[in-house]
């Protein structure tokens, strides 16, 4: 795939070359030169700023800090790491004649990034991401989920143990996903973990509860009034998410007045990933960091 990918570039390279009668060599010079300049250029008119990171490589724990500019789903800029100092030396760069002129910005749950904030762009509002948010209920429930397996195994009867083992095995996904996109088989499976496993039944029920929150168009007193009430319910079954989700709760209920999110990251999590298979290998950060100003710069 890597491989195909480079030859069309370098084809694209060679036929933009060919219909303006200049040498490949001019062209990727124009594009390195373009780059440079676009690694200068300060954002333009940016209200809403979303800071998110994106895992280039899956399982090395490597990420990448990416602003995106959320009103025009645009990369902003693509940094090696995730660092506070880093991000703080990219966004001062901008000037506070930018900073300024942020309204909001959406954060997943990391202090570091909330202190970022509130120090370079006071006038802005944080907004807790919503997806990262649910993921919090997500990953605790997973966790009950292994947890239950690890504990029918002490179970002494062996007729039990195999019941609840088979209602467990590849319950995954019939718990995780949302409860309106499961196909038959996953329904089924959620049926019969309900029957064997009551406890993953009701963090199944309030999982499904908190995400219909979410969904719901509110104003923030509402969806305050809202969440309050769920974690009253959910303390018993979410003590992490519960913890979690109090301290934020101010940046969580921003999202329903503002409703921004780092949605859009995902679909450009897939575009960096086409583009860092694409031409030159991307070797060293700075090659990839052109080739993602340049992409972002022709298409929007």
């Amino acid at each position: 795939m890597a491989s195909s990918s480079k030859t069309k570039l370098l084809d694209d390279i060679k036929t933009v070359a060919k219909n303006n009668d200049v040498s490949t060599e001019e062209i990727e010079t124009m594009l390195k030169d373009k780059a440079q300049e676009l690694k200068q250029e300060k954002p333009s008119k940016l209200k809403r700023l979303g800071i998110d990171e994106i895992a280039l490589v899956k399982g090395q724990g490597n990420y990448c800090a990416v602003l995106v500019d959320l009103e025009k789903s645009k990369v902003v800029d693509i940094l090696s790491e995730r660092s506070q100092e880093k991000i703080m030396s990219v966004l001062t760069s901008w000037g506070t004649e930018v900073l300024q002129l942020i309204e909001y910005v959406s954060i997943d749950l990391w202090k570091p990034y909330k202190s970022l904030v509130r120090k370079l762009m006071p006038n802005a509002e944080i907004v807790a991401d919503r997806f990262q948010v649910m993921k919090q209920v997500n990953e605790e429930l997973d966790e009950q989920r292994k947890a239950q397996k690890r504990e029918v195994k002490k179970e002494k009867s062996k007729e039990k143990k195999q019941k609840i083992l088979s209602g467990l095995s590849k319950s995954k996904y019939a718990l995780l996903r949302n409860e309106d996109n499961l196909n038959e088989r996953q329904q089924e499976k959620l049926n019969e973990v309900k029957i064997v496993c009551p406890t993953l039944g009701k963090m199944h029920e309030l999982k499904e509860k908190f995400r219909d929150i979410l969904q719901q168009k509110q104003d923030s007193l509402t969806g305050l009034l809202k969440i309050s009430d769920w974690l009253k319910e959910a303390q018993e079954y979410y003590p992490k998410a519960q913890k979690t989700i109090t301290r934020w709760i101010g940046e969580i209920i921003a999202y329903f007045d503002q409703r921004i999110t780092n949605g859009v990251v995902e679909g450009i999590n897939n575009k960096l990933k086409l583009i860092k298979r694409a031409a030159y290998g991307f070797r060293n950060f700075s090659n990839f960091r052109d080739r993602v100003l340049l992409t972002w710069h022709f298409n929007c």
